[in-house]
């Protein structure tokens, strides 16, 4: 597959236009499509039994419970909605980097991958909804459904080169006030910002039970720090600049590193959040579609 950082390839799309993306959890909603709803009525998909209450329509009296109880409980059903989907960018300047292990940078490998993502969710019917940030929402498109959608996600994508620092926990906060209907909120991002603020974010959008998915998104050298000569290294969000000898630090930064991934790591099993790890060096279609895959057969992750 050829990489592209401004469209995807018919290939990477015959990839993962099969794949159904289902939310986890009860999303808000009254239009009938792949996701259950809160919403009970009397059609679809049963949910569960309650006990009569006069005035309830005795078509809905389960006979056969009844027949062992000898009290009368009333069928509800849950009906299947459209859902919503927030794909949050991160475009801070950290996204720019690109050793020479990687055919993308971070920035190029999220824009590829939110664009596929939409791709999927807008094909089956769901509305989808794109904030771009860095230390502030450098823009935000509403969600709305119909794959003619997908043409604004992308031109919007293509729009914007990386710049500025990060402040993913103020952008969460800010996604959380916006997205009143319960429904998916999917973060790209490097997340090299506060994790502390990154958790209050998570928490305030998963108290209004949204399902969340972070996919972190690193370059290769980032994680092996494997820089063969003396170098001068220069902070990508306005950072001083360092001459270092790599051999003498790349045992403490692995640590370090790892360390940080880790911590990000338990933030998100701690808000039952599903976390992706993605190193640029993978095919952007075949992470999502073995992670989609993934929850396919087995829900949250």
């Amino acid at each position: 597959m050829a990489y592209s950082a401004s469209f995807l390839e018919p290939q990477v799309l015959a990839g993962i236009n099969g794949l159904v993306l289902r939310a986890r959890g009860i999303v808000e909603g009254n239009v009938t499509g792949l996701h259950r709803s809160p919403f009970h009525g009397f059609s679809v998909e049963f949910a569960e039994h309650r006990e009569y209450s006069p005035g309830d329509d005795l078509r809905y009296v389960d006979w056969k419970v009844y027949a062992r109880t000898d009290k009368f409980y009333i069928k509800q059903f849950e009906q299947e909605t459209n859902l919503s989907c927030h794909l949050v960018v991160d475009s801070s300047e950290s996204m720019k980097f690109r050793s020479a292990l990687s055919p993308l940078s971070k920035w190029e490998y999220a824009q590829c991958a939110a664009a596929a993502l939409a791709y999927i969710l807008l094909n089956q019917q769901d509305r989808v909804g794109l904030t771009v940030f860095a230390e502030k929402v450098r823009t935000h498109i509403r969600p709305e459904a119909g794959m003619p959608h997908w043409s604004n996600i992308v031109s919007v994508l293509e729009g914007f080169e990386p710049e500025g620092k990060t402040a993913l926990g103020r952008i969460l906060d800010e996604t959380a006030e916006r997205a009143k209907q319960r429904g998916m909120v999917v973060v790209f991002s490097d997340f090299f910002t506060d994790l502390s603020a990154v958790e209050l974010g998570m928490k305030h959008l998963r108290y209004q039970r949204h399902d969340i998915i972070v996919f972190q998104i690193v370059d290769r050298q980032e994680v092996t720090f494997d820089i063969g000569r003396p170098v001068v290294l220069r902070g990508l969000e306005g950072g001083a600049t360092l001459a270092v000898d790599p051999a003498w630090l790349r045992r403490a930064y692995q640590e370090k590193f790892r360390q940080f991934c880790h911590q990000l790591r338990q933030i998100c099993h701690d808000s039952a959040v599903d976390y992706v790890f993605v190193e640029t060096i993978h095919r952007f279609d075949k992470v999502l579609r073995e992670f989609l895959s993934f929850r396919a057969r087995y829900g949250h992750r």
